[in-house]
């Protein structure tokens, strides 16, 4: 089961979510807050594995609470609720540990498995929220950002890109999980980085420039 905590200022998105949620058997909402101080106060004592948050709220903003939260729990996974228009909050969600971003459009199916994908252990970037996102990367990156990686770590970053959890690349690669999380934490700070997201981004961009 997993347990998810819901962050907006407006009850009846709350309501909906929560209605939206419940209906899923393998999800639960154990709590809600309509602020980001209501958030940094119930949200450590409440078990949650995943953080629903919206970017903007009357006291604050999102991005900021995932950084806050992230750093008070580091095992919690944020799913920010953005629009298109927000470039700089994706950017700075993602550089605050976010698990993912979706748009307030999304349906009701595909919001309950980000859910699902962000509380394995996965990464979530809706592909059309990213355009900013990926043209502001591509402008700090060098002509090859992963010439430090070795093959291995290459293998390994494609299929976060992909992703997929530390489990499930595990498995693809006949390798421990233990295995695994030490190639992550390499790769990361080969390239300079400090979540696994930031990395997914950055797959996806190579991957679509290949694909051009």
């Amino acid at each position: 089961m997993t347990r998810v905590f819901l962050v907006d200022d407006h009850e009846i998105v709350r309501r909906g979510l929560v209605d939206l949620l419940g209906s899923a058997p393998d999800l639960t909402v154990v709590g809600e807050a309509a602020s980001v101080g209501e958030a940094m106060a119930r949200i450590p004592s409440s078990g949650a594995d995943v953080a629903v948050l919206d970017v903007r709220l009357p006291d604050g903003n999102g991005v900021e609470l995932c950084r806050d939260l992230r750093n008070v729990l580091p095992d919690l996974r944020c799913l920010m609720l953005t629009s298109f228009a927000d470039d700089e909050a994706l950017f700075d969600a993602v550089m605050a540990g976010a698990s993912g971003f979706v748009l307030k459009q999304i349906l009701g199916t595909d919001l309950i498995s980000a859910v699902r994908t962000v509380g394995a252990g996965g990464s979530l970037l809706d592909s059309r929220a990213t355009a900013a996102l990926m043209q502001r990367m591509r402008s700090e990156r060098t002509a090859d950002p992963l010439a430090e990686l070795s093959d291995q770590e290459r293998a390994v970053f494609d299929l976060i890109g992909q992703g997929l959890t530390n489990r499930e690349i595990a498995e693809r690669l006949f390798l421990a999980e233990k295995t695994i999380k030490n190639y992550v934490s390499r790769l990361l700070a080969k390239l300079g980085m400090q979540r696994r997201t930031q990395a997914a981004v950055l797959a996806t961009e190579l991957r679509s420039n290949r694909r051009s």
